[in-house]
């Protein structure tokens, strides 16, 4: 069971130094690391001019924009080739609609097919944008690590720009020159390479790209209006908060006004989908871009047709709009039946497998099982085993491609670190979700390669940490102006967790499933005047939570929320595990 505890109270020299913020908002500050009333004003009203960096900072960023310009002036042509997730085609975008206000139209965006094409640059692409007249080259969240296609690039003809947020492949000589093995790339915009200065080293893909845009712009308006720029934050602002970088400092800031511009964005794909779900633009949150945007978009590149997805948010019919929408919500509808079923089969192998055992580590494939929704299966199959998860597919040829998630007591990068040089061909991600490739020579090895390296890192000694609660409320407590207070502290993400809240011995007045396939759970409670309090939680019907009936006293930790669902708005309660 998952361990919790309530975080201490606020020395009284910082809540002093808040003062006059509520004593909720106090402690909800101090717990996020601030302790002074300057840190809590930027942090509580983000300012879009003190808040963005100068782009120049970003090592490569005025050669880059005079590259660009120059492109544009020589009417050369010029390629953009972007990942294909929910970080990527946003940058796609972004480039789209900065060539159509700049009025260039000798151009093309390339976004690679994930099943044929595989992470990255890849040769084929090169030589076929290269036979196209391409003079430059900008790749979008990807290129860091694609040395030999950025050669291949240079043989073709044309010059790259790097975008990109990856971190550079550690260099092969220890000891000898730089740490890191760069492509010989004309200009690389990275935060994270070396002897950047750039403050905000954890910018997403998409916010590079904006980077990229605005140091272009500053040298260059092409007779824009100052600013126009930030109607692009919508797509660095789903960008932001898709790709799990932190909600701090830049990001935060980029996060903020890109959900302002995402609630008026004129996007006809846009406000078609969001119509379809029932999702009121207006008050668009951070969830509805996590739970409805994102996941389609992945969709997309997972079912075989990032294009689809990039071509949503960048059609001008009307009519395209409306069928692209469709599109999008029938294959990621299609997407969740072939991972239900893929997770329906591991399961049932994992079963047999692990029946005798508690599993430390559980390792699985099949070369029919599709790599781009293995990292979905590996959550669902984590989740219910809460134990460290690798699965892997093939997509053809003889490499095989993996994912793994784990709960995060033990770090995924760690584990895969412990197994011996020459297993996988790559690997990386975090602590609780990464991916891994392998030749299939060396298969029938993994799995006790990745036990021994699992009972190596856990032996170990480390000190699970419970996880922080951060106040204890009553059901009185749960009304509109503790929410107000809490909202103040949006938007909430990676490095800015919503807050957590205990309810302790709290009766129930009703319990029920509800939903298509009553996979969710329902609870009132009432306050002591009698006004309903709801709780819920998604996709709790086989967990101890659907087993609670009316009459029952439980105590448990939830999240304050608000509802806009078919545009009603609705306080209430989400709860994340029982006590």
């Amino acid at each position: 069971m998952k361990k919790y505890s309530l975080r201490p109270p606020v020395p009284k020299e910082v809540s002093d130094e808040l003062f006059p913020y509520s004593s909720l908002l106090r402690r909800l500050l101090f717990h996020r690391g601030i302790s002074k009333k300057e840190e809590a004003e930027v942090f509580l009203s983000p300012n879009y001019e003190s808040g963005i960096h100068d782009p120049f900072l970003l090592k490569d960023a005025e050669k880059a924009a005079d590259k660009f310009i120059e492109a544009v002036k020589r009417n050369d042509r010029i390629a953009v080739f972007s990942d294909y997730d929910a970080d990527g085609i946003p940058a796609a975008v972004v480039f789209h609609d900065f060539f159509g206000r700049i009025g260039f139209s000798n151009f093309e965006i390339y976004i690679p097919h994930r099943h044929d094409e595989g992470f990255g640059l890849n040769g084929e692409a090169v030589e076929e944008l290269g036979s196209r007249g391409a003079k430059l080259l900008i790749t979008v969240d990807c290129g860091i690590g694609d040395i030999e296609e950025v050669t291949k690039a240079k043989e073709c003809g044309m010059e790259t720009i790097i975008i990109d947020h990856h971190l550079p492949r550690p260099s092969r000589i220890a000891g000898l020159g730089p740490k890191q093995a760069l492509p010989a790339a004309y200009a690389i915009l990275n935060p994270k390479q070396e002897d950047c200065s750039y403050p905000e080293k954890m910018l997403c893909g998409s916010g590079v790209a904006f980077k990229f845009i605005q140091a272009i712009l500053k040298k260059e308006s092409f007779g824009l209006k100052e600013g126009i720029e930030k109607w692009l934050l919508d797509m660095v602002g789903i960008a932001t908060l898709s790709d799990m970088v932190p909600l701090t400092g830049e990001n935060r800031t980029l996060a903020h006004f890109g959900l302002k511009v995402l609630r008026r964005s004129p996007r006809l794909g846009l406000m078609k989908l969001l119509r379809k779900l029932n999702v009121e633009q207006s008050t668009l949150s951070e969830d509805d871009v996590g739970f409805t945007l994102s996941p389609r978009i992945n969709a997309a590149s997972r079912m075989g047709v990032p294009r689809d997805a990039f071509s949503l948010f960048t059609t001008t019919s009307f009519d395209e709009a409306d069928r692209l929408a469709d599109h999008l919500n029938k294959i990621n509808d299609e997407r969740k039946g072939t991972v239900a079923a893929m997770v329906k089969e591991i399961k049932g192998i994992v079963s047999e497998r692990y029946a005798e055992k508690e599993a430390g580590v559980i390792v699985l494939g099949n070369p029919k099982w599709k790599p781009a929704l293995l990292g979905l299966a590996a959550n669902t199959l984590m989740n219910e085993r809460l134990c460290p998860v690798f699965l892997w597919g093939r997509d053809g040829g003889e490499i095989l491609r993996g994912s793994c998630r784990s709960p995060g007591d033990i770090s995924l990068v760690e584990i895969m670190g412990a197994v011996p040089s020459g297993t996988f061909i790559e690997y990386g991600g975090h602590a609780k979700s990464g991916g891994f490739s392998l030749v299939t020579d060396k298969v029938h090895l993994l799995g006790s390669e990745l036990e021994r390296a699992y009972e190596a890192v856990r032996t170990k000694e480390r000190k699970e940490e419970p996880e922080g609660i951060d106040d204890a409320l009553s059901l009185e407590e749960v009304n509109h102006d503790t929410y107000s207070e809490i909202e103040k502290l949006s938007p909430f993400g990676f490095g800015n967790p919503k807050p957590l809240f205990l309810f302790e011995k709290i009766p129930v007045s009703s319990a029920r499933l509800f939903g298509k396939e009553k996979g969710h759970v329902e609870f009132m409670f009432k306050k002591q005047n009698g006004a309903p309090v709801k709780a819920i939680s998604f996709f709790a019907a086989g967990s101890d939570l659907a087993k609670i009936k009316e009459g029952n006293v439980i105590s448990f930790v939830a999240h304050l929320e608000k509802s806009f669902w078919r545009g009603f708005g609705e306080l209430r309660l989400r709860i994340v595990d029982l006590l």
